[in-house]
């Protein structure tokens, strides 16, 4: 940080109180202590943004541009309180003015510019790379309504417009605009900026695009809106149904929108500072966040080529080198694809650069596999960023070596060199630092500060393991945070829970391969066993949170069973005192900062092989909860850094799974048939208790893809399932025992940040 920069920053630290009472005089007339909580929140958005505008922004030789079409940031006032290390003293003024910086909080909206774990990661990443001190923008849309807001009404989930945008926030206005153009229509772009604070360092923006021409009131029951009005609802929301064709030409806009935009910024940049177009990777490297963002490379070929004189050999050679490439998934079917002839509807003078690519490719591989369009006509968007990216990086090491051996082997074999592994992680100021600060405080007076800006520092916490003291102080802060949330959970979802029961929680977006189908069996398995009369040692709470795609027929037709057991355990005196079900609304990163601290086991049982990392599951561990999961994504590396004591692991490893696909020989209706569990379990989906309270439709299309598809395997890992978690509720019992687990876990989370992540991607991709 210059030095002066650094001693604006001081004199307005310095003045700190003097500065919000000013703001408070200035915007309402009055002094803090008569300002409402809203009018408080507003006083120190203002006061921070003046302390962001003396913070140094990072400007390198070369930059990173992170390109993703989500970015789940969560709000915004706490994390920058932190990062700007003023947290303590701001809490210390409103406390001093009778106001609770918990309660100015809950005023701030969140900003729906995400979805789940690929948005949570994008932000995590641009907080540490701020805190590393490297230059690095992130680069996205601003969604007026986000993914959507989810209310339940009669046990489904229904999708409103999610209304996040005020007229003072954290966006700020630009005068930056560039023309898009989509074959004859062109429309006019507005760039707003959103400031990213590093943890004590310096600040990086957030680029967001949008239209001025979105019109809101285009929505009208529901989310529902007219897809084909491309200039009014572009950035309405965020992945827009796409189950007709106008949501799939939407999509295709969006995507376009982004690159387009984004190429124009990155070469605007590079002019102004008057560097070397031919030499673009020297100063800039492009980083495509899953398959969203790829038609960034065919677009600046196309501007090279058309615009500045390249020839298209050397256009394809600049470009390769500066964009790389992530993948975030192992599932075929989600890799994505779009038909030759939405492009040539949307973006036709991409289309000639796209054939280009392909051709090269048809000249040098016979193999059909690696060719980016197919036989059907069919663009393969990852195909274009394996061949003309220099970097492919999976997301844990079991995903990426899945994606070697396997899911993409006949690139591995052309272009093994491109191939590396960068395990996801976490920002611990998020995770840590804002949403559990008793933890936080905890760990500074065992173990030092270190650990804020060197997460290895941690296993420090090791040499604590035997020390009484320590391990009450944890489960003293876990018991307090139980309470703190069961508290929320009466206010927000009418819900009461127990703080002495275990909270078990399985809180990540609602897909099969996630499999809260499974744990939704397990309920049923127990909901049973209490009937009859076999009463579990502690009581158990059971808390999901979770968005179903609005397409995506059967994930909500499992949030419609788990809402239903919800209001039969929860409604049944003879059960509710062992056990109750919560399904809390509109599940977000502000939610997720209240379950995180409070969960004791933390589900992670996706199939194996089908979860590329997971970072839930290590928000959870940094917390102190126990990880029940298969051995895939992260879980693998957990494991092995947490030891075979400190985690439950269950079900079929991905290389059963992998063979099972290839032979196409699971059959779940044999499970069903031999196992008295598992056929009780099922046929409770379509029992009379649960169609009293449930729709026909949705529990008997669940219950057959259960019996005659499950594609994700659930069956064949329930009742080991149920062995290991029966298990870890016994074990929960042994309160030695379990309080070192929740140690060791936290303790051995160092490894997990995404500071670590980031740096690994500079060392081996940037190189900034």
């Amino acid at each position: 940080m210059s030095k002066h920069t650094n001693m604006q920053r001081d004199i307005l630290v310095l003045n700190l109180e003097e500065q919000i009472e000013q703001i408070a005089q200035e915007k309402y007339g009055k002094s803090l202590k008569e300002c409402t909580d809203a009018e408080a929140y507003y006083v120190l958005l203002t006061v921070v943004t003046r302390l962001i505008d003396v913070s140094e922004v990072y400007n390198g030789e070369k930059k990173i541009y992170y390109i993703s079409m989500e970015f789940l940031i969560g709000k915004l006032l706490s994390n920058n309180l932190i990062n700007l290390r003023v947290y303590d003293k701001v809490q210390e003024i409103l406390k001093k003015n009778g106001k609770e910086l918990s309660k100015i909080e809950e005023v701030e909206p969140e900003p729906s510019l995400g979805n789940g774990g690929l948005g949570r990661l994008a932000a995590c990443f641009l907080d540490s790379i701020t805190t590393l001190g490297y230059a690095g923008e992130g680069i996205g849309l601003n969604y007026h309504y986000g993914l959507f807001k989810q209310v339940f009404k009669d046990n489904l989930q229904n999708a409103e417009k999610n209304d996040w945008i005020e007229d003072q926030s954290w966006l700020e206005d630009t005068d930056v605009k560039f023309d898009v153009n989509f074959g004859k229509k062109t429309v006019t772009s507005k760039l707003y900026n959103m400031n990213i604070v590093g943890y004590d360092s310096g600040v990086n923006k957030l680029r967001l695009f949008d239209l001025d021409t979105v019109d809101e009131s285009l929505v009208k029951k529901g989310i529902d809106f007219d897809k084909k009005k491309v200039d009014k609802n572009l950035t309405l929301f965020l992945y827009p149904d796409d189950s007709d064709e106008a949501g799939n030409l939407l999509r295709i806009y969006q995507e376009y929108f982004l690159v387009s935009n984004a190429a124009q910024l990155i070469l605007k940049e590079q002019k102004e500072r008057q560097y070397d177009l031919r030499k673009l990777y020297d100063h800039a490297v492009i980083q495509i966040n899953d398959t969203h963002p790829t038609m960034i490379i065919p677009e600046l070929i196309r501007i090279l080529v058309e615009d500045k004189a390249f020839q298209m050999d050397e256009a394809i050679e600049v470009v390769s080198k500066t964009c790389a490439y992530t993948n975030h998934t192992i599932l075929a079917e989600a890799l994505e694809t779009w038909p030759l002839k939405y492009l040539e509807k949307v973006v036709p003078q991409l289309v000639p650069y796209i054939k280009e690519l392909d051709k090269r490719v048809k000249a040098k591989y016979k193999n059909p596999a690696v060719h980016i369009i197919d036989k059907d006509k069919k663009v393969h968007m990852a195909f274009i960023d394996i061949h003309y990216g220099f970097s492919i990086n999976g997301v844990a090491a079991i995903h990426t070596d899945i994606l070697k051996d396997t899911e993409l082997n006949d690139f591995y074999k052309i272009y093994p060199e491109k191939f590396n592994n960068k395990t996801n992680g976490i920002t611990f100021r998020r995770w840590l630092l804002s949403c559990n600060h008793e933890l936080s405080d905890m760990l500074s007076d065992t173990i030092g500060d270190g650990y804020k800006k060197d997460a290895m520092k941690l296993e420090k916490l090791l040499e604590y393991k035997d020390d009484e003291d320590v391990l009450n102080r944890i489960e003293g802060i876990k018991k307090h945070k139980k309470e703190v949330l069961a508290d929320y959970l009466k206010e927000k979802e009418g819900v009461e829970v127990d703080p002495e029961s275990i909270f078990d929680i399985q809180v990540k977006r609602l897909h099969e391969y996630k499999r809260q189908q499974m744990n939704a069996l397990y309920i049923i398995h127990k909901y049973l066993e209490i009937k009859g009369g076999k009463k579990p040692t502690r009581p158990l709470t059971f808390i999901f949170g979770a968005k179903a795609a609005p397409a995506y027929v059967i994930a909500k037709d499992i949030i419609h069973l788990l809402l239903v057991l919800q209001e039969i355990i929860n409604n049944d005196p003879d059960v509710n005192k062992y056990m109750k079900v919560v399904m809390v609304e509109n599940y977000n990163v502000s939610y997720a900062e209240k379950l995180i601290p409070a969960c004791d086991v933390s589900e992670q049982i996706s199939l194996a092989s089908k979860e590329a990392s997971g970072t839930s599951n290590m928000k959870f561990m940094l917390n102190g909860a126990v990880t029940l999961g298969t051995d895939d994504g992260a879980n693998v590396e957990i494991h092995n850094f947490v030891g075979d004591d400190n985690i439950y692991i269950f079900g079929i490893k991905s290389d059963e799974v992998i063979n099972h696909y290839k032979k196409a020989d699971y059959v779940s209706k044999d499970y069903y048939k031999k196992s008295k569990v598992i056929k009780e379990a099922v046929d409770f989906i379509t029992g009379p208790q649960a169609l009293k309270v449930g729709h026909k439709e949705n529990l008997k299309r669940l219950q057959d893809e259960l019996l005659n598809k499950d594609w994700f395997m659930t069956l064949i890992d329930l009742e080991d399932y149920i062995k290991t978690k029966d298990q870890i509720f016994a074990d929960y019992e042994n309160r030695d025992k379990w309080k070192r687990m929740m140690l060791t876990n936290i303790a051995e989370a160092g490894f997990f940040s995404s500071d670590r992540t980031i740096k690994e991607y500079n060392r081996d991709i940037w190189k900034l």
